[in-house]
């Protein structure tokens, strides 16, 4: 029996496929081209410095117009932690710009403001016995009122508490 072949499955996104690149029209592309922005940006640049600094520059010969088109050509595909440059300086300019604690949606995340946390507890002692009621017993809390408590008075639920009841209002053992 033979192993079937193995599939090898691929995707390219138009980015992949169609590069950013300026100077190419179907088959037809601008000599030594296409170019990339960054080629283009230091091409435009440089010889804007080169014509305005040409007073420094000209003794030296054509050593800066050589450098000048070996950096055009250095920076053909460039890559700052796989990103061209122009999206490099991008991302650190706007990693600049953001604030310090982020966003949460769309806007600048801030802390809020200290203010006191207020809270308190009571200390209870053991329930009252049946038949006593609430407002034998003093307040704990000075200026609150105890909670209304009904005026009817439960009466013995287990079998014992019967039975002591039943002796308290005979009037003791026999």
């Amino acid at each position: 029996m033979t192993a079937a072949p193995a599939r090898v499955g691929r995707y390219y996104t138009a980015a992949r496929r169609h590069p950013w690149v300026l100077g190419k029209v179907a088959d037809w592309k601008i000599p030594l081209g296409p170019y990339t922005p960054a080629q283009i940006a230091l091409a435009v640049g440089g010889g804007f410095l080169l014509i305005k600094t040409i007073g420094w520059w000209t003794w030296m010969g054509p050593v800066p117009i050589v450098a000048w088109l070996l950096a055009i050509w250095a920076v053909r595909r460039p890559r700052i932690r796989g990103r061209a440059p122009l999206q490099a300086a991008l991302g650190w300019m706007l990693l600049g710009w953001q604030p310090r604690g982020g966003r949460i949606g769309g806007r600048a995340a801030r802390d809020r403001a200290p203010r006191p946390l207020l809270g308190g507890f009571t200390i209870e002692g053991a329930p009252p016995a049946p038949g006593t009621a609430a407002k034998d017993r003093p307040s704990r809390r000075p200026g609150r009122r105890a909670p209304a408590v009904p005026a009817v008075s439960a009466g013995p639920v287990s079998g014992v508490q019967q039975l002591i009841a039943l002796a308290q209002h005979s009037g003791g053992a026999r």
